[in-house]
């Protein structure tokens, strides 16, 4: 049985390109949630979803829902992907928690294990993506000043999977105008979901990781904790949280 909501208004945003997303069933009841659909095809939509344009991955769809919604934005946003379970295997217990108990003190908070750092032009972690067989950079330079008309900084740290929980305060250090800017930039600047899933702290305002917290690599692991598997409903992997929110 589902556990109800208590009175904490929190708000599960969802990504959805073809992913099965069963998972959906297991969320405590009478939570709202936003299922924007990026699957081509409207016989492939998911029931209820907003269609919207398959371009720019998930830094498109979250970026749409700041602008459209930005009147409307819960206490608190909780941005997953269709299958959220590869950066963030205990997602149930993170949405749980937020639900119950919203974090004092605190207004974005990054979601997943994998903690990364990258120079200005995507070393290592994304010229070394296996994804990214041709071994291409990422154009951080540009892209600063693109959006913020700033120089890149030497390094960017940030949680990989771009999943993560803002506060309608954070959200709302930025205008609406940003956020529209933001979301032409996901649609035309080359692999700009990968910009911006290195850097929804600077997007936000929030306070950037602490390195005193990152290993000698530029790397933190934080090892997920094992779920049995009937508690890992549809996510199959592994279950465990490696978030700010975990005990």
């Amino acid at each position: 049985m589902k556990r109800p909501v208590p009175p904490a208004d929190l708000e599960l945003v969802v990504c959805r390109c073809g992913e099965e997303m069963g998972w959906l069933r297991n969320v405590p009841r009478g939570l709202r949630v936003t299922v924007y659909e990026k699957t081509p095809g409207p016989a492939a939509a998911w029931p209820g979803s907003i269609p919207l344009p398959n371009v720019g991955r998930e830094a498109h769809a979250w970026l749409h829902h700041l602008a459209e919604r930005y009147d409307s934005l819960a206490e608190w946003t909780l941005f997953a992907q269709g299958h959220p379970f590869d950066h963030v295997p205990d997602m149930h217990g993170v949405i749980r928690r937020l639900a119950g108990h919203p974090p004092a003190g605190e207004d974005f908070l990054w979601l997943g294990f994998l903690w990364e750092t990258d120079d200005s032009r995507g070393h290592p972690s994304f010229v070394h993506w296996t994804k990214n067989p041709l071994r291409r950079e990422l154009d951080l330079a540009g892209f600063f000043r693109s959006l913020w008309n700033e120089p890149v900084p030497d390094r960017v740290r940030y949680v990989g999977g771009g999943q993560f929980a803002v506060s309608r305060k954070a959200a709302h250090r930025r205008t609406r105008d940003f956020y529209e800017r933001a979301l032409l930039l996901a649609s035309e600047f080359p692999d700009a979901a990968h910009a911006f899933e290195r850097t929804w702290d600077r997007v936000f305002l929030a306070p950037p990781l602490d390195p005193r917290l990152f290993g000698p690599s530029g790397m933190r692991l934080l090892k997920p904790v094992r779920k049995k598997a009937a508690e890992e409903s549809s996510g199959r992997r592994g279950g465990g949280s490696g978030t700010p929110l975990q005990g």
